[in-house]
């Protein structure tokens, strides 16, 4: 029987294709339409000359979709939504940076206009950071919110109150779920209904379950009746409907999304709950078609794009060579600035101690067990090559730009593809090499391999070690296990 085709939407069956090739086709900032001269200045001071093909694609059709200022859309319609999904460390943080900063520069009075929600706090740091440097001297505020501040501290830098009512200290809010939901709910003056851009990083992780909630409430505050007396009626937003005579005299700011992820879900009926309108997808991940409209063969499972200079190899073993293969790799092979990933908090934890007891192995663990000020140390070290080892959870790395990362090592094989696509795209950023290798137990062996498969991942080397590689650490590895149980004890 004809298998049943999934009914796409017209803008994913047909989104606007990215170039993948980051090195070959970057694009000299002055060539990318529309960026503001003081923008331009800032990316010049930080060394950027040309963007990659997303930010190429992106930046400008953010911009196009605020071209007659932030309060309305172009031609007084309202801006459509954008989806993007690319590979990790295409540059998707600059693509939003750029253009809310710039729709922005012109904002007289303050309020919250731009929204960016992610799902942990390194990940919200790093935007914030990126955030600063391109408000820097334009007198837009970044708030970053969460949780690492009290609640009252967190209250004082959002809002103020005058005797005339709350009013905003920030025009841009960097925030994870949990604590803006908090804010949503508990901060008087918190408002967002003048909220115009809601960017929604690691996309896919931000629709599960968890997070639905926290989006429905976060659209929910931006269409708001606000009780004041009656001065802010003149720019009170509708839900978006069909345009009447009524509601097109009142200019409504229009709220926009903007999602970004590396692994967007292709579900039509996960897309459904976001509520979307008329949204544009541009993308970096998809298949060749053929003339006569068929997909090449090799290409029908390509839903995800891995970095272009990544390598990526697995080693089969078994439980009780794992450590010792991960000690060969670090002593023996000398890998140096490596990402090593478990599939749990303790697991982290134990291997650290292991490799700590073995010792000739500068090793650190990032993992949620640690407060953040240690956490932001430890990346500091490793980025600065004084850790060769860091071992950690998904939940920590997930998006996170590490500089300089050589290997990826899963010492747990992942049980699902997207966190593989997540973990390996550590390494291999922004056009340069890296390397990943997979710890894979032999039962899980043609289970890993399908999995890489029906994604469309092909190019994965089988890279054994003989056990007589591994003799000489055993004696060594068994004296470091003793200490460490005398330790536990």
């Amino acid at each position: 029987s004809p298998q049943v085709q999934p009914f796409l939407p017209q803008w994913l069956a047909q989104p606007r294709r990215v170039q993948k090739r980051i090195k070959d086709n970057l694009c000299p900032i002055r060539d990318v339409p529309g960026i503001h001269p003081r923008l331009l200045k800032k990316l010049h001071m930080n060394g950027i000359e040309s963007l990659f093909p997303v930010q190429a694609e992106v930046i400008p059709a953010i911009l196009q979709s605020a071209s007659n200022g932030y309060l309305m859309g172009r031609g007084g319609y309202r801006p459509k939504d954008i989806c993007v999904s690319a590979p990790t460390g295409s540059g998707k943080t600059l693509s939003f940076v750029i253009p809310i900063v710039q729709v922005l520069l012109d904002r007289v009075v303050c309020h919250v206009r731009a929204l960016v929600v992610l799902p942990t706090k390194e990940l919200a740091q790093q935007v914030r950071k990126v955030f600063n440097v391109y408000t820097d001297g334009t007198g837009l505020k970044v708030v970053l919110i969460t949780g690492q501040k009290s609640f009252a501290k967190e209250q004082e830098m959002l809002v103020q109150k005058k005797v005339t009512g709350y009013c905003s200290l920030a025009d841009i809010v960097v925030a994870t779920p949990g604590r803006l939901t908090d804010h949503i709910n508990q901060t008087p003056g918190f408002s967002l209904t003048q909220l115009r851009f809601l960017i929604v990083d690691e996309a896919d992780r931000m629709i599960d379950d968890m997070h639905q909630n926290c989006l429905n409430q976060i659209v929910k505050a931006a269409f708001q009746v606000e009780n004041d007396s009656g001065s802010n009626m003149l720019f009170q937003r509708t839900k978006p409907g069909p345009i009447t005579a009524a509601s097109s005299c009142s200019p409504q700011i229009p709220l926009q999304k903007l999602l970004f992820s590396a692994t967007l879900t292709q579900d039509p009926e996960k897309l459904q709950q976001l509520d979307l309108f008329q949204p544009r997808l541009f993308t970096s991940v998809y298949s060749e078609k053929n003339r006569d409209g068929t997909e090449t063969e090799q290409d029908t499972n390509n839903k995800y794009t891995l970095p272009e200079g990544l390598s990526q190899c697995y080693v089969p073993c078994d439980l009780n060579s794992k450590p010792l293969l991960l000690l060969y790799f670090m002593l023996k092979m000398k890998f140096t600035r490596v990402l090593c990933f478990t599939n749990s908090r303790e697991a982290s934890h134990r291997l650290f101690l292991l490799v700590q007891a073995f010792g000739g192995v500068t090793v650190a663990e990032f993992s949620s067990r640690l407060p953040p000020n240690e956490r932001q140390r430890t990346m500091k070290e490793f980025e600065q090559g004084k850790i060769q080892l860091l071992i950690s959870t998904d939940a920590t790395a997930r998006g996170i730009d590490v500089k300089g990362v050589n290997y990826v090592i899963n010492y747990d094989a992942p049980q699902f593809i997207r966190t593989y696509i997540h973990r390996v795209g550590r390494t291999a950023r922004a056009g340069e090499a890296g390397v990943a290798f997979s710890l894979v137990l032999r039962i899980q062996e043609r289970r890993f391999l399908r999995m890489l498969r029906e994604a469309g991942i092909q190019d994965i080397k089988k890279h054994p070690v003989k056990g007589n590689s591994l003799k000489p650490l055993v004696q060594q590895y068994e004296g470091a296990l003793c200490k460490l149980e005398k330790t536990v004890k």
